[in-house]
C-alpha cells in the first residue's frame, strides 16, 4: 500500500524512482567509559577514524570539482585542514586518555570547538561551524560505523530522488544531475535556498515535508511530484501510470508554450509587459537567453562564494559576469551584489546569528567587507564592457548605504583606472526594495538611484514577520496579503513620481496568479525562472492590464489574503474563460 507524504510544491516536474535517503545530521553518542587497557585501542580507532575520514574527503573533492567545479570543490579544502589540526587531535587523545570512548571524546571536543566559534568575535570565524558540523558527522559516522552517506554515492542514471533534511553547501556542490533526478527536503519553503535553486538546477523538487526522513529506510521506489507538492512511497501500478500520463501532459503544455517564444509580452489592451530572466548560475545563461527573456532582471552572485573555502578573485568574477552578458547580446542584465547570509548560507558554512534574516548580510556585509565589495564592484564594471549591465543593490534600508556604496564603487573605478584597465564608468545603479523601510521610504532614494527591483521573497517576509524557509509557518507566507500589495502599489507610484524604472525580481512574479496581480498593480517589468518566463507571457498576453488593476485595486481592499486571493482569483478565471 502506497504512503504519500505532503510538502510544499518547489520546483516543478515527475520523477519516479528510488530514494536515496541522505541523513546528514549529528548522530546520538552514548556515553561510554573505558578501562586503562583498552586506551590505547581507542586512540588507534580515533586516528584510525581521522585517515579514513581524510581519505573519504579527498575522494568526496575530486568528484565534487568534476560535477561543479575546482572553486566550489574547494570547500573541502576547510574541512581537510581541521582534520589536520594538531591542537583537536590532542584534545581528543587527552579525553580519551580520561577513559572515555574515541566517539565520545570526539563528540565532546566537536560540541566544544563549535561552541568557540560560534562565539568568536570574527564574522568568517564563525562561518567556519557548518564546515565543523560536517567534520562531526563524518568522523562520528566512521567511529560509531554507521557508514557514509554522501549524494556522489549514487551511480550514474539512477534516476534517484535524494531526500534529506536539508541540503548544506557541502552537499549541493556533490550534486551530480547525471544521478540525482529530484530533490526532497524536510526543511524549506518555495522561497528557500534550496528551492530556488532546484529551479535553477532545472530538478523536480518538493520541500516542507517535515518528517520524511525518519520515516524512510531507503531504496523505497517512490514518485515525485513537484507540481503537486507529494512524494509517493510504494506507488502501485495504477498510480504510476496516473503520474507518467501527468506528465507526458505537462511535456505538451510545455511544447505550446515554447510556441510563445517569439511572441511579443503584450497585454490584450496593448500595455507592454518587459519580462526577464532571474539566473542563479553562470551556467544558466545560455538556457535563459532563450527562454523567451528579454535580459536579466536578477543575476544572483552569492552562488559564486556559497560553500567556497575561498572568496573567488576579480578574474574569476568578471569571467563568471561577462559570460552571462555575452550570452545576452546587448540586452539588458541587472546583477545583484552579493546577497549572502539569510538562507544563502556563507563562505564556510551556516549563519550562527540567533536572527540570521535580521543580521549580518547582504549590503550590510558587503560595506563591512570593504575589500571584498570593491572586488566585485571592479569585475562589474569590467563585465559592462561586454554589454548593457546594471548593478543592483541587495536589502537596501536606508539612503546612507546607497552613499556608501556609491563611495566603493567610485574608488573601485579608480582602482582599475590605475591599473590602466578597461571598464564602464556609466554602469546604472539601482536597489532592491525587500524591507517595509525602504517601501515607504522609497521617495527618500530620489537622485541616488537609477532603478528600483522589488525582492517580493523577503519584503513578504518582513512584512508579515514570517521566516521564509520554515516549513511549519509556510501557510502564513501570503504574498497576496493586502499589506504586501498596499506596500508594492506604494513602490510602483513612487517610482512612477521619481521617473525610474520599477520592477519585481522575486519569486511571486513566476506564479501566474501573483504575475496578474503585479501587471494589475502597475508593474510592467518581471523578472521570473527561466522555466517560467513562458508560463507568464501567456498570461500577459491573455489579460486586460485595466481589468487586471480592477482586481488588483479589489485586493488591496480586502481583509484578509485568502479574500485578495480569491478576488485575484475569480478575475483571472473571467479573463481565460473559465468561469
Amino acid at each position: 500500500m502506497s504512503v504519500r507524504f505532503s510538502g510544499i510544491p518547489a520546483s516543478p516536474g515527475i520523477v519516479v524512482g528510488p530514494v536515496h535517503l541522505l541523513r546528514w545530521e549529528v548522530p546520538d553518542v552514548p556515553h561510554r567509559i573505558v578501562g586503562d587497557d583498552h586506551v590505547d585501542e581507542e586512540l588507534a580507532r580515533l586516528h584510525d577514524a581521522f585517515a579514513r575520514a581524510r581519505e573519504r574527503l579527498q575522494l568526496v573533492r575530486a568528484r565534487a570539482e568534476r560535477h561543479a567545479g575546482p572553486e566550489e570543490a574547494a570547500i573541502f579544502d576547510v574541512q581537510l585542514s581541521i582534520l589536520q589540526d594538531v591542537s583537536l587531535v590532542e584534545h581528543v587523545d587527552s579525553l580519551i586518555r580520561q577513559n572515555l570512548g574515541a566517539e565520545k571524546a570526539f563528540d565532546l571536543a566537536m560540541l566544544e570547538w563549535r561552541q568557540n566559534f560560534a562565539r568568536h568575535p570574527h564574522a568568517m570565524l564563525r562561518e567556519r561551524v557548518g564546515d565543523l558540523v560536517d567534520v562531526h558527522i563524518r568522523v562520528l559516522s566512521i567511529l560509531l560505523g554507521l557508514g557514509d552517506h554522501d549524494p556522489v554515492d549514487v551511480p550514474k542514471g539512477a534516476c534517484a530522488i535524494l531526500v534529506t533534511h536539508d541540503l548544506t553547501p557541502s552537499l549541493t556542490v556533490q550534486l551530480d544531475r547525471e544521478a540525482i533526478a529530484a530533490i526532497a527536503t524536510d526543511a524549506g519553503t518555495n522561497t528557500s535556498h534550496i528551492a530556488i535553486l532546484a529551479r535553477s538546477l532545472g530538478l523536480p523538487a518538493v520541500v516542507g515535508l517535515r518528517e520524511a526522513t525518519a520515516r524512510l529506510r531507503g531504496g523505497e521506489r517512490a514518485v515525485l511530484d513537484g507540481n503537486a507538492g507529494t512524494l509517493t512511497i510504494a506507488p502501485d501500478a495504477r498510480e504510476v501510470e496516473e503520474f507518467r500520463s501527468r506528465a507526458l501532459l505537462e511535456e505538451q503544455e510545455a511544447a505550446e508554450l515554447r510556441q510563445l517564444a517569439e511572441l511579443e509580452s503584450v497585454t490584450l489592451d496593448g500595455v507592454r509587459v518587459t519580462l526577464r530572466a532571474n539566473v542563479d548560475l553562470p551556467e544558466e545563461a545560455d538556457l535563459a537567453a532563450t527562454s523567451g527573456a528579454e535580459g536579466v532582471g536578477l543575476m544572483r552572485t552569492e552562488f559564486l562564494v556559497v560553500g567556497r573555502a575561498t572568496m573567488p578573485d576579480e578574474e574569476e568574477q568578471y569571467r563568471a559576469y561577462a559570460r552571462v552578458v555575452n550570452a545576452f547580446g546587448g540586452r539588458p542584465v541587472v546583477i545583484r551584489t552579493y546577497d549572502v547570509g539569510g538562507d544563502k548560507l556563507p563562505v564556510g558554512g551556516h549563519p550562527t546569528e540567533a536572527n540570521p534574516f535580521l543580521g549580518w548580510r547582504a549590503i550590510r556585509m558587503c560595506l563591512d567587507e570593504p575589500e571584498l565589495f570593491r572586488a566585485q564592484l571592479r569585475a562589474l564594471l569590467r563585465a559592462a564592457l561586454h554589454g548593457d549591465v546594471r548593478i543592483m543593490l541587495p536589502l537596501i534600508v536606508g539612503l546612507q548605504e546607497v552613499r556608501d556604496a556609491r563611495a566603493l564603487m567610485a574608488q573601485a573605478a579608480d582602482e582599475l583606472r590605475a591599473r590602466g584597465v578597461p571598464f564602464r564608468d556609466d554602469v546604472p545603479l539601482g536597489m532592491m526594495v525587500e524591507t517595509p523601510a525602504a517601501a515607504l521610504a522609497a521617495d527618500t532614494f530620489r537622485g541616488a538611484v537609477d532603478f528600483f527591483s522589488i525582492g517580493t521573497n523577503d519584503l513578504v517576509q518582513y512584512t508579515l514577520a514570517v521566516d521564509r524557509g520554515n516549513a511549519q509557518l509556510a501557510p502564513r507566507f501570503t504574498p497576496l496579503h493586502p499589506a504586501v500589495l498596499r506596500l508594492i502599489a506604494h513602490v510602483v507610484r513612487t517610482g512612477g513620481e521619481m521617473g525610474i524604472d520599477v520592477a519585481v525580481c522575486g519569486e511571486m512574479a513566476s506564479q501566474p496568479i501573483m504575475a496578474y496581480a503585479l501587471v494589475g498593480l502597475g508593474l510592467r517589468q518581471l523578472s521570473v525562472g527561466p522555466r517560467s518566463v513562458l508560463a507568464v507571457k501567456r498570461i500577459v498576453r491573455g489579460v486586460d492590464a485595466s481589468e487586471a488593476a480592477q482586481a488588483a485595486q479589489a485586493a488591496m481592499a480586502a481583509s484578509t489574503a485568502h479574500d485578495a486571493e480569491r478576488i485575484l482569483h475569480e478575475a483571472l478565471d473571467r479573463a481565460f474563460g473559465r468561469a
